[in-house]
């Protein structure tokens, strides 16, 4: 349900408890290593985590521990993670072994559990992270020290090509209940780092959407989330309508409806705004077929004739 964002946010007036203005990040001279576990849900991914996991050894602020959580993949997945462990100082990077395919969120919740940081930053295994991500968000966290979750943009590119440039100026903004349901998405999960004692897990009977009601319950429950407005992390596949559970994109939309119904019955989404985010929901569907139908034209005209 991720949703690609090449631009910044635009400019917020301060709301008292919604939105703060925005400024520029101050330095916060980050050093040492981040108080963050990542998490890595892997499944059938042994042709790629290397690569993964590469991104994390890069980055300038390195997370104290990586946790890949091997979902049942029952195809050579778990020798060859023990195998990319082995590249690493003894002990940075954990294999966790599931007992069966269970999907990604109970994938993510098992290494969640075994996270021994203050925050928890999460990454798939299929896409990579900028070498600044860690300690931009470290950064933003130092001025914003009330905040349980941070987040930031994502594109999508190649694995060959460079990180992309950071875009000036550096800032940080709160995100409302009203952004969350806009057309792009707030929270891609790759860019999501959240305090560890939240008391929040994924919901494992859901294999769709189940990473947007996470962060939803989590703003809704009145917690704060921020973003940065930067691209920090890539797809290396299109975020949806291409392939994998983010193939179908009826199926996704169903999902997503399902769980504003979800947020509603929970008492976290109001009657007013879950009219509203119906609604956007509408016109996020519509868009993302045009761009879905737009990507599989385009590449039909790049193939080669047989």
């Amino acid at each position: 349900m991720h949703e690609t964002s090449h631009t910044p946010e635009p400019s917020a007036t301060t709301t008292a408890g919604q939105l703060d203005e925005r400024r520029p990040m101050r330095d916060a001279q980050i050093e040492g290593t981040a108080p963050v576990s990542v998490v890595v849900p892997c499944y059938r991914c042994s042709h790629i985590i290397e690569y993964t996991v590469a991104s994390v050894a890069a980055q300038m602020v390195r997370p104290g521990e990586v946790l890949l959580v091997e979902d049942g993949s029952g195809d050579g997945t778990l020798e060859e993670l023990h195998r990319v462990a082995g590249m690493y100082p003894p002990g940075w990077v954990k294999v966790v072994a599931m007992p069966r395919n269970s999907g990604p969120s109970a994938a993510r919740n098992r290494g969640w559990q075994h996270a021994g940081q203050p925050w928890i930053a999460f990454l798939d295994a299929d896409d990579s992270w900028h070498p600044q991500k860690l300690k931009l968000q470290l950064e933003a966290l130092a001025q914003e020290p009330q905040a349980a979750l941070i987040a930031h943009d994502m594109n999508v590119q190649t694995r060959s090509t460079p990180p992309p440039a950071l875009n000036y100026p550096l800032s940080v903004t709160q995100v409302t209940a009203y952004r969350l349901f806009m057309l792009r998405t707030q929270f891609p999960t790759a860019s999501v780092m959240l305090r560890r004692d939240l008391p929040f897990r994924f919901d494992e009977t859901r294999r769709l959407a189940e990473d947007f009601l996470l962060w939803a319950q989590i703003l809704l429950s009145g917690h704060r989330c921020i973003r940065v407005n930067q691209v920090l992390a890539s797809y290396h596949k299109p975020p949806y309508g291409a392939s994998g559970l983010s193939a179908d994109l009826v199926a996704m939309n169903k999902a997503v409806v399902e769980v504003r119904r979800e947020l509603h019955k929970q008492g976290l989404l109001s009657w007013p705004l879950w009219r509203v985010a119906d609604a956007m929901g509408v016109l996020r569907y519509l868009r993302r077929w045009v761009i879905t139908l737009k990507r599989r034209r385009d590449d039909a005209v790049l193939a080669p004739a047989d």
